[in-house]
């Protein structure tokens, strides 16, 4: 498939509510037509909650239940990440379920240590890229944006993803690294952040936006809105072609 289309659903979160976001994302989902891809946020069963131990395990189940049902009916798929469980472990988990209900999983590498993430969470190894209808996803959450060598694109993917509870405050670095990530990995990237307050009354204004492979954005601003978007496979080709700056990147190997 050369051409993509994705729907970024930029929204407010109820704080470690799983039933009312649920509820929330199902009346928003619901009216989303003719999608191959619904991008939804960070912990968007909760917001960025350090509770796990009383909300995960409803996260895992609820959330990723409700996903199967979106992505059956909407015969698109659906991503974003959530509290997540297993083996009495808790992950920052991006998940992606696929028409077919392949459910796909990447853990967290990057865990938020000035937020206190990494005291509750357990971070991820493995990077995931996910082949969907011909074209390569890296997902990636949130404070992985300011890691680049494990978004580094020696898997020759298209997308890069991230989905964010990105705050205000560092706006600005949120605008910049995006780019740079899609310049340096010459891929579009796609990101989906939440808007509002959250329960530690740290604000959020979106600016979830698409870049395509030179830099440029098409930036959401802060609206509570889904934004629906194409996207097109055979012009970032062409451009690898006649600017081929990836047959030039490093090899290297990350140690766990």
């Amino acid at each position: 498939m050369q051409v993509i289309n994705i729907s970024v659903v930029q929204t407010h979160l109820f704080w470690e509510s799983v039933d009312k976001n649920i509820n929330h994302f199902n009346e928003i989902v619901s009216k989303i037509e003719n999608c191959d891809l619904i991008v939804l946020p960070e912990m968007f069963t909760t917001g960025f909650s350090m509770k796990p131990e009383m909300l995960a395990e409803e996260s895992t189940q609820k959330g990723i239940e409700w996903m199967k049902k979106m992505a059956s009916q909407k015969k698109s798929a659906i991503c974003g990440s959530l509290m997540y469980k297993e083996n009495d472990l808790f992950y920052n988990t991006f998940v992606f379920v696929s028409p077919s209900l392949e459910i796909s999983l990447y853990h967290k590498r990057h865990l938020f240590s000035p937020g206190d993430e990494s005291k509750y969470y357990t971070k991820g190894n493995e990077k995931l890229i996910i082949d969907y209808k011909g074209w390569l996803i890296c997902p990636q959450i949130c404070y992985d944006l300011r890691f680049p060598v494990f978004s580094r694109n020696i898997e020759n993917y298209d997308l890069l993803l991230y989905v964010a509870n990105w705050p205000e405050k560092r706006n600005y670095a949120w605008q910049t690294l995006l780019k740079a990530r899609a310049i340096e990995n010459q891929c579009y990237v796609v990101s989906c952040n939440r808007i509002g307050e959250d329960g530690n009354g740290i604000n959020h204004i979106g600016n979830s936006s698409i870049i395509n492979y030179l830099g440029e954005e098409i930036g959401f601003g802060n609206e509570d809105k889904v934004f629906q978007f194409n996207l097109n496979k055979a012009s970032l080709t062409n451009f690898r072609l006649e600017f081929p700056v990836l047959n030039d990147r490093d090899q290297y190997e990350i140690i766990n």
